[in-house]
């Protein structure tokens, strides 16, 4: 099986917390739900970028950067 896309529009929130964990720190740095929300597999970035009002490009930046930040550790 391959791996997820990150960049994939549709990829779920799910995949991508289960894919790259510690892309889920940005989302409690804001007091996001997303992580452990029912609706998680439903949702994409895009769409709890709407919901919470967020520039998609910058959040985008702040997961790139937090899952990197975890691979050099």
């Amino acid at each position: 099986m391959r791996r997820p896309d990150f960049d994939d529009p549709d990829l779920p929130l799910s995949v991508l917390f289960a894919e790259w964990p510690e892309a889920i720190a940005p989302f409690l740095e804001r007091r996001m739900l997303c992580p452990g929300c029912p609706i998680a597999p439903f949702h994409a970035i895009t769409d709890a970028c709407v919901e919470y009002d967020l520039d998609e490009d910058e959040f985008r930046e702040e997961l790139r950067a937090a899952i990197s930040a975890a691979k050099a550790s």
